[in-house]
């Protein structure tokens, strides 16, 4: 059973600076719309960075759709443009430690679930990223709460005494609660 139906979005556009900004948003819009907030900040960091490798990389034109898809637990972000060549992903210890690109593809493989690129036909590649929708459960032990008695604390505090004796401070430093 389908707990909710998927989502889609899809948003041509031209991958120039100024455009890059309006799809982070409009990312942001739908994430938000479909109360899919703790995901913004990844995917729009891996749409930035998957644009700018349009802007930057793609031959003949700098054409691109952005898609967003939303199936049960996983939100995958893909960008198509219309050079075929698919992208190279450097290795870090190639990349000059001052350099100012590079960098993307690691960052995108680091932030998001899994990536890749495939050919898209004739006509050019697909890029994309998954990120998880639900939080990773945590096991968490359980846990018999202890009956505690009056009887049983105050046995406790004495034999913590008794082991503090000759450890404690004659006097300990005053403190205050109030700043100043």
């Amino acid at each position: 059973m389908i707990s909710h139906p998927s989502r889609h979005c899809t948003v041509e556009l031209q991958a120039l600076p100024s455009r890059i900004g309006q799809v982070r948003r409009i990312v942001s819009a739908h994430l938000r719309y479909w109360h899919l907030d703790p995901l913004i900040d990844r995917a729009a960091l891996g749409v930035t960075e998957l644009l700018t490798n349009v802007h930057q990389h793609a031959r003949p034109d700098k054409l691109c759709t952005v898609e967003l898809e939303l199936l049960l637990d996983r939100l995958t972000v893909s960008v198509r443009d219309h050079d075929p060549r698919l992208p190279v992903v450097e290795e870090m210890g190639a990349i000059a430690p001052l350099a100012t690109e590079g960098r993307g593809l690691a960052m995108v493989a680091a932030m998001s679930e899994s990536w890749g690129a495939r050919p898209d036909g004739e006509r050019g590649k697909v890029v994309w990223f998954t990120l998880p929708t639900a939080a990773p459960s945590i096991a968490v032990p359980a846990r018999v709460p202890a009956l505690v008695t009056p009887e049983h604390s105050a046995r406790r505090l004495a034999e913590a005494a008794s082991a503090l004796d000759g450890v404690r401070p004659l006097h300990a430093p005053a403190g205050s609660a109030v700043v100043g």
